[in-house]
């Protein structure tokens, strides 16, 4: 530096120092605050970008899910001849599976709704009904049965056949009877031709224990039957009465399905069950095969599609759920409508 230069601003006074100091300060402060604004910046576009991003990978995911859901609930609709558009020739099947119940498998809705669209079909040779049921609800089996009856009458180029795999007892052979012919493995259980009511007394163990029984009720025979009260000769007499006559009701339909095939009565109709071998030679079964025999060499077409109706998952959940809910509402009033206990 020159020495007049350094004289020059040696003579500058105190308040021309500190102004320059000053604007050297702010210029390198502003030069602080420029890196710090490009920093923040920076990471506000990153996180931006990283957002985006995730909106995006959410979009996909759940479309994903939406695309998944929706191929599972086509999956649980029951395909038919009709809904798959099917121009050949074959043979229909239909599960009858568990108990008869109308809230089962089994139902009568179920299974009526599968025998009307293989009957309808104008591909349908002929149909199996294979059945693997200790029975159940008699009023179920009755509605199949006689829907069963109705169908032959009306499409009477198309034979029925009744297969049976482990067990067809009771209301299974009841829906069974209506088959044009029916055919079981030699191991089978067939037969139960009767009905059953059952439950229990505890008269004597309230007793012991001190416990007394409060039962109100409208109608002198409301409480027939209670199980903590003891029982009447009259209403074992009314009940035996009715079982009797839905026995008959189950005699008459095995009579007029089965007809002349019928060896013997003499057991028949006792309730008694028989391997398949055994009831053929009872009349009670045509012969032995599985469905794919009976599609193969009885119907003749082999190729077999699969009419059976599944309930609904979700509709079954919410019906269920319901009856767990009444049947709660009910414990805790203490009031049942029309229950025989």
């Amino acid at each position: 530096m020159h020495p007049d230069e350094t004289n020059i601003n040696s003579n500058k006074d105190p308040w021309t120092q500190n102004q320059l100091t000053n604007e050297k300060n702010m210029s390198e402060n502003r030069d602080n605050e420029g890196w710090e604004r490009e920093l923040i910046s920076n990471l506000a576009m990153g996180a931006l970008k990283e957002q985006r991003r995730a909106r995006r990978w959410g979009i996909f995911f759940k479309l994903f899910m939406v695309a998944y859901l929706v191929i599972f609930l086509v999956a649980l609709i029951p395909s038919t001849d009709g809904s798959l558009g099917m121009g050949k020739p074959h043979t229909a099947l239909i599960e009858v599976s568990g108990v008869i119940a109308a809230d089962s498998e089994a139902s009568a809705d179920n299974v009526v709704t599968s025998l009307r669209d293989a009957f309808k079909s104008k591909n349908v040779s002929g149909i199996i009904m294979r059945i693997n049921s200790p029975g159940g609800s008699p009023v179920q089996a009755g509605y199949i049965h006689d829907e069963i009856k109705r169908l032959r009458e009306k499409y009477p180029e198309k034979a029925l056949y009744a297969v049976i795999t482990d067990i067809c007892a009771s209301g299974g052979y009841y829906i069974a009877s209506a088959a044009d012919e029916i055919y079981a493995d030699k191991a089978s259980i067939v037969g139960s031709i009767g009905v059953i009511m059952s439950s229990f007394g505890f008269v004597d163990s309230m007793q012991k224990l001190g416990v007394e029984r409060r039962m109100l009720t409208a109608g002198e025979s409301k409480g027939f039957l209670d199980p903590f009260s003891p029982l009447k000769d009259e209403d074992v007499s009314h009940i035996k009465s009715m079982l009797g006559n839905i026995h008959q009701q189950f005699i008459d339909v095995v009579k007029t399905g089965r007809g002349e095939r019928l060896r013997s009565e003499d057991q028949l109709f006792s309730g008694l069950v028989w391997t398949g071998q055994q009831s053929v030679d009872l009349g009670l079964v045509d012969g032995l095969g599985s469905a794919s025999y009976v599609a193969r060499e009885i119907i003749g077409q082999e190729k077999v599609i699969d009419y059976t109706v599944k309930p609904d998952p979700f509709e079954q959940f919410a019906n269920r759920l319901g009856v767990v809910m009444a049947e709660t509402f009910a414990r805790i009033s203490g009031m049942e409508l029309g229950a025989i206990r």
